[in-house]
């Protein structure tokens, strides 16, 4: 009967480092897919930078301009270090950023934290508009009473 137990130990220990295992890649495959919709934000951060750059710097702010097309250049170098990298590697290259280019840090984290503000904002009013109809608001003052409602 020990023998016995131990081959069922053994199984389920194996069973668990299977489970455990395929767990760790399904893991894996969604963290590497959010990397990449983080790679392609920041691409087009850097993006952004680098038009509004070039605009400025056609402009009578060309000083301002080439500036902020090197903020772009940097924000897209660093995107292009993320690509294929795990989180925790990631947050050691946003470090080594940060610390190498603060504005082009900050200015990237400002923009960032604004389309996340405006994505919130614009999905809120989404769920409350969504949530009464024009056709539910009229039928309800309809039947809520009054003299003509007899």
């Amino acid at each position: 009967m020990s023998d016995k137990v131990k081959e069922d130990v053994g199984a389920a220990q194996e069973t668990l480092k299977i489970a455990t295992s395929n767990a760790a890649e399904q893991t894996k495959g969604a963290a590497s897919g959010q990397v990449n919709f983080a790679v392609r934000q920041v691409q087009g951060i850097a993006r952004a930078f680098e038009k509004a750059g070039a605009e400025l710097e056609g402009s009578d702010q060309a000083e301002v301009g080439r500036y902020t097309k090197q903020i772009g250049q940097s924000v897209d170098r660093f995107a292009k270090k993320m690509e294929g990298k795990d989180i925790g590697e990631i947050a050691t290259i946003a470090e080594g950023f940060g610390r190498q280019q603060p504005l082009a840090f900050l200015g990237m984290a400002a923009i960032a934290g604004l389309a996340a503000s405006r994505f919130l904002t614009a999905s809120a009013n989404r769920t409350t508009a969504g949530s009464i109809t024009p056709s539910e608001t009229s039928r309800e003052h309809a039947t809520t009473g009054g003299a003509k409602n007899v």
